[in-house]
């Protein structure tokens, strides 16, 4: 049983990938691994999801597995040499071409770049690392000026900030990746360059229900239509990354804060990645603002946190995500954690399972209590309770194992294996018998949720107080 709420994702890459690394990386802390398919070649990823599965098998704990489909990626073409070294104030061509003829010319093989570039437009290269402004365009050449010197070498990432791209989130390279997560049996799958809602309509036709959305927010667009996303996804990620060469870095952490508010009234869950604890690609410890940065996107109430390159292809990977453990752990300490508030959407319409998990809430707080047991086929009953933020932690207790993996992205819910129940005392019974499993002694009051008659999934209308040892209370 974990000592925190907030959930840890992990990157899985050449420093994580074995059997006993991934192993060790679960004991340390690790909820949730991702796999990413920019990186990733298919065989890899069978063979990583089989020895997360008997991880799972051999603790008995679920353990979640997204895929991250790469996404368009918009790149310069080639350069003859080491490339274009270029000049502060100086004018470039940028042609649509896949590699450059001539020693002032920027080959940008998308025709979907050209399609949108206006005069005033501002095209940041190679991760924000280098700056131009278009002063003429047209339909496959502009000049653009330089903002800033520095050289620009082959395939380096084109970033249009402000533009809507007339081009689709999925690529034929994504195609053949889903359809390979979709084989191997991921839990989620995260879409990249979501820019629009019809985006995860898109991707939610081809995956239907065998497996959860994932929407990565690291578009200025995708923020636009930051309600309609969520509503339309399972999960969202804030790819700080990105955002922060499509945004104004002081812009990032407000809309960090915007995202995580939205996805907690929602219910949805929201991970907060990139360059958390990015020191420790290198280091044996981060930094003090790295620090604060993780125990910041706790308190606002992230479901969990995301470690990339530090597990991916990081020297200490076991000692990143214990490190972020600890953090988490310290941050949920502090009385004054936002990530407890109840944060309740007051246009939705409130059904009754909606009030039974209101109220255990409040009775847990009241109470002291140690566990709110929900016994959930579907997973609706632990996700409500996730949303309201009780003060104990949630045993997800469900027969399937699916659901299981799904919810253990969220936060507070430790998911576990159990048959259905047919009775009121069978009920009492094994809700019991799984706290004592999970660290409950006699005495500690648990609060049990269910739907009766039992066995029917969507009817969460049961909530019981129940003291350890003390039958009859």
């Amino acid at each position: 049983m974990r000592k925190r709420q907030c959930k840890i994702v992990a990157t899985v890459g050449p420093a994580s990938s074995s059997p006993s690394m991934l192993r060790l990386l679960h004991q340390a802390g690790v909820d949730v691994f991702r796999l990413n398919c920019s990186h990733g070649e298919h065989d890899r990823m069978t063979t990583t999801i089989a020895a997360i599965r008997e991880t799972s098998a051999e603790t008995g704990a679920p353990i979640a597995v997204f895929a991250d489909l790469q996404g368009p990626k918009i790149r310069t073409g080639a350069f003859k040499g080491e490339g274009l070294d270029l000049k502060y104030g100086a004018k470039y061509r940028l042609r649509l071409a896949p590699e450059a003829s001539d020693a002032d010319v920027i080959p940008i093989p998308h025709k979907e770049v050209f399609a949108v570039l206006k005069p005033g437009d501002v095209l940041k290269l190679d991760d924000g690392k280098l700056q131009l402004t278009i002063e003429t365009a047209g339909a496959d050449e502009a000049i653009a000026r330089a903002d800033t010197p520095g050289l620009l070498s082959s395939r380096k990432g084109v970033n249009l900030p402000g533009k809507k791209l007339p081009i689709s989130a999925l690529t034929e390279k994504d195609r053949a990746d889903l359809a390979h997560a979709l084989k191997i049996g991921v839990d989620y799958v995260a879409l990249s360059f979501v820019q629009r809602p019809e985006d995860v309509s898109e991707a939610r036709a081809i995956i239907g229900e065998r497996a959860g959305v994932i929407a990565k927010i690291e578009k200025p667009s995708a923020v636009d239509h930051l309600d309609e996303i969520i509503a339309l996804s399972d999960a969202l990620m804030v790819a700080r990354g990105d955002l922060g060469v499509e945004l104004p870095p002081e812009d990032v952490p407000n809309i960090q804060r915007r995202i995580v508010r939205a996805c907690r009234r929602a219910g949805k869950p929201v991970i907060v990645a990139t360059h958390m604890l990015e020191s420790m690609i290198e280091k044996i410890a981060p930094t003090r603002a790295e620090a604060s940065d993780v125990s910041t996107a706790v308190f606002q109430g992230a479901d969990a946190v995301m470690l990339s390159a530090e597990t991916a292809v990081g020297r200490h990977p076991p000692t990143a995500v214990a490190i972020m453990d600890r953090i988490i752990a310290a941050t949920e300490k502090d009385p004054e954690c936002a990530s407890f508030s109840l944060l309740d959407d007051p246009s939705s319409e409130h059904t009754t399972a909606d009030a039974i998990t209101l109220s255990a809430r409040r009775i847990a707080e009241v109470l002291d209590c140690k566990f709110a047991v929900a016994y959930t086929k579907t997973g609706s009953t632990a996700r409500r309770l996730s949303r309201d933020r009780p003060h104990c932690a949630i045993l997800a207790a469900t027969p399937g194992a699916e659901v299981a993996r799904r919810l253990a992205l969220f936060w507070g819910v430790a998911p576990v294996y159990t048959d259905d129940i047919s009775h009121f005392h069978e009920m009492i019974e094994k809700a019991e018998a799984l706290s004592l499993e999970h660290g409950a002694v006699d005495g500690d009051r648990i609060i049990i949720l269910a739907g009766y008659p039992f066995g029917r999934p969507g009817k969460t209308n049961t909530l019981k107080i129940s003291r350890i040892g003390a039958r009859g209370e």
